[in-house]
């Protein structure tokens, strides 16, 4: 499953032991997962540009190895709604240690979802699926089954969530995209298999799900060291 591309990836990222959200986004989207349209850059220019042709508000996000946890450094902004605001955040992050680029992003919203993996030593790779974004320390709120998954193994993580009432519309509102959620899941299984031999944890948190699709909106994968 692994493409050239995705294993010039890894090799690129040995170095810092970890790979940054741009390239952690490019090798799901080689891998056929969604993520949001996206940029990422050092030129404030090209991020307005990007930002004007698909339109405010964007979310905005440090790039550097040294920030592993952007949210610590106040390395991530949402609803930023005009250029001027665009860059006064470039500004701030070019401050930040280790500043490589910043990543802008269209903005997403829907029902949020944490999807991540562990390689434990004994079993090997083990996928969680819960409640995402804000409320995953919160609630903790998660499903684990060992790799791979089937899609019997989906749809009993899936009904044994706590939250599994707003997947189904809750109280008026519409249903996310089964179909899309299941179908990210087993692509995440097939790639988490492929990469078991280099990877220590994943964390995609959130992915964003509404009636349409189901959108990687944040990414980290830890390397094995």
């Amino acid at each position: 499953m692994l493409t050239y591309e995705m294993k010039e990836i890894l090799q690129a990222s040995v170095k810092t032991g970890w790979i940054l959200e741009p390239l952690a986004k490019r090798l799901f989207s080689l891998a056929g997962m969604e993520v949001p349209r996206y940029v990422s850059t050092k030129r404030v220019e090209e991020a307005a540009l990007f930002s004007k042709q698909i339109g405010y508000p964007v979310v905005a996000k440090v790039v550097s190895p040294n920030v592993i946890h952007k949210s610590e450094k106040n390395g991530v902004v949402v609803g930023i709604g005009s250029e001027e605001k665009l860059r006064e955040i470039f500004d701030r992050f070019s401050k930040i240690e280790g500043f490589i680029e910043v990543l802008v992003e269209e903005m997403v919203s829907g029902v949020e979802l944490i999807v991540g993996a562990t390689n434990d030593f004994q079993f090997g790779p083990v996928i969680l699926l819960g409640t995402g974004g804000i409320w995953a320390e919160i609630y903790k709120d998660v499903v684990l089954r060992m790799a791979p998954l089937t899609r019997k193994d989906i749809d009993s993580m899936k009904r044994c969530l706590k939250a599994h009432p707003l997947l189904e519309g809750y109280r008026g509102a519409e249903p996310i995209n089964s179909e899309a959620l299941n179908q990210l899941l087993l692509t995440f299984s097939d790639l988490v298999m492929a990469l078991e031999q280099d990877f220590e944890s994943i964390d995609l948190n959130p992915v964003i799900c509404d009636s349409k699709r189901c959108v990687i909106a944040d990414a980290r994968i830890m390397l094995k060291k």
